[in-house]
């Protein structure tokens, strides 16, 4: 009923899952761009496929996780937040969006950067955590040298990957 009359629900966490809460500066260091469907590519490779939902307003990005990662990666965890990461288990809800919800409708409040496949498909906490070392990274390294990196023009995602648009 939520989904119908408000686009999103409530869910708690810890329970069937966790979320990762990524800062939208470090998915687009990453990603190598802004353009929401270049970022859902490179979030649909890099999770391989795992959900991810994306909060547009406040640019932040939630990966899907077992519920078990806050208490199994506490020490990735703890490291995680010096990149402005956090992770969200028991004791939170978490705003997710109706199925349909893409980056088509930029009015949404929420949408799936990569959708869900099945309630049992998760991202693989390896995968989160190797894209926000590879994010941490970029942003350190410009950081360190501003002039170095230009994230307004074209190149290679920081994973490596190459898309071409399909899903």
């Amino acid at each position: 009923m939520e989904w119908q009359e408000h686009g999103v629900t409530l869910l708690p966490l810890g329970t069937l899952f966790s979320a990762v809460r990524l800062p939208g500066l470090l998915v687009q260091a990453v990603a190598a761009s802004a353009t929401p469907a270049d970022i859902d590519a490179v979030l649909d490779d890099a999770m391989q496929g795992g959900p991810v939902i994306c909060a547009p307003r406040h640019q932040r990005y939630y990966a899907l996780v077992p519920a078990s990662v806050p208490r199994t990666w506490q020490q990735a965890v703890e490291d995680w937040q010096a990149a402005d990461v956090e992770v969200f288990g028991r004791g939170t809800h978490l705003g997710v969006p109706r199925l349909a919800a893409d980056h088509e409708r930029p009015d949404l409040q929420s949408y799936w950067s990569v959708p869900m496949d099945s309630p049992a498909m998760l991202c693989a906490p390896l995968c989160v955590a190797r894209f926000i070392a590879a994010g941490h990274d970029f942003l350190a390294t410009r950081a360190a040298e501003p002039d170095a990196v230009d994230t307004a023009s074209p190149q290679t995602p920081v994973t490596g990957l190459r898309h071409d648009g399909r899903r």
